[in-house]
């Protein structure tokens, strides 16, 4: 079995979960839930639609997706970005929701606020949906990925369409402009966004701590830190949120279960180039 790297006392979810393992082995019976990502193309294969695809399919949901932004990028950093006509996205994304019925929606790398903005037509389009944002503002090597008037998009129309999201620390305060992690989880509630999940990998503490705060509670969650540095690991942890809701957990089970999932895909990262180490998203295979 996976060796569990949370910290701390409240009661540890194990991961995979019961009903993961059984969808997993009976897909005969079992038809997988279907869970629509709206992401940027890596053509490393690390991050963007094809991480989430990876992830999804780890969790037994059917990936489709809508391509937000082809991108020049290596494991190293991004170097352009070339976002899809906002109209050929709303097209391709109406054909595919009215023939397949969706679970939830996985929302990456935006890349214009025009892209953005027609998202949040779609969204508006189909309430029923719950939606998962990772609000994508930057590559891991630090190329910024969002100008101001993309920012105020997010913040003024899309975070109240969304069910979760799941900035680093340095997107929450770029977001709204503040340092400290619990103001900041604080004002994008009062923006309308409905459960904040705020990951620290970037900030300077010796365990990796994410903040939560939902309607209800908030939590802080402690993990290892690991050695390296990694590529696609917000896309990682936004998809397997996205992917858990499909399969019907309340969004704070799905963000528990989601970041230990992360953990163990990150512990089992391997360097596929040479910049930043690949996720394993189907690290529970070789326990199996």
């Amino acid at each position: 079995s996976t060796t569990l790297p949370r910290l701390g006392s409240r009661v540890r979810i194990s991961f995979p979960a019961p009903f993961y393992l059984s969808a997993v082995m009976n897909t005969d019976s079992i038809r997988p839930p279907v869970v629509l990502s709206f992401s940027g193309h890596d053509p490393s294969g690390g991050a963007g639609v094809q991480a989430d695809i990876e992830t999804i399919s780890s969790h037994h949901c059917h990936s489709c997706s809508v391509i937000t932004a082809l991108t020049e990028q290596d494991s190293h950093n991004v170097r352009s970005v070339l976002p899809q006509p906002a109209d050929h996205f709303t097209r391709q994304a109406e054909t595919l929701l009215a023939d397949i019925t969706v679970a939830s929606i996985k929302i990456g790398l935006l890349a214009s606020a025009d892209i953005a903005l027609a998202i949040c037509e779609i969204l508006k389009q189909h309430p029923q949906i719950p939606v998962v944002l990772d609000p994508v503002l930057a590559a891991g090597g630090g190329q910024s990925l969002s100008n101001q008037k993309l920012i105020e998009t997010i913040k003024q129309h899309l975070l109240p369409l969304c069910t979760v999201i799941t900035p680093n620390s340095v997107e929450a305060k770029t977001l709204v402009g503040l340092n400290e992690l619990h103001a900041c989880a604080e004002n994008l509630r009062q923006l309308g966004a409905e459960n904040i999940l705020i990951t620290g990998a970037h900030e300077q503490t010796d365990t990796v701590d994410n903040y939560f705060l939902g309607p209800e509670n908030s939590e802080t969650f402690h993990w290892q830190r690991l050695p390296e540095e990694y590529h696609g690991s917000g896309c990682t942890l936004a998809s397997s949120i996205a992917a858990l809701v499909a399969h019907g957990l309340d969004p704070f089970t799905a963000i528990a279960e989601a970041q230990e999932y992360t953990w163990n895909s990150l512990a089992a990262a391997s360097a596929i180039g040479h910049g930043q180490y690949f996720p394993n998203r189907f690290f529970w295979m070789a326990d199996s």
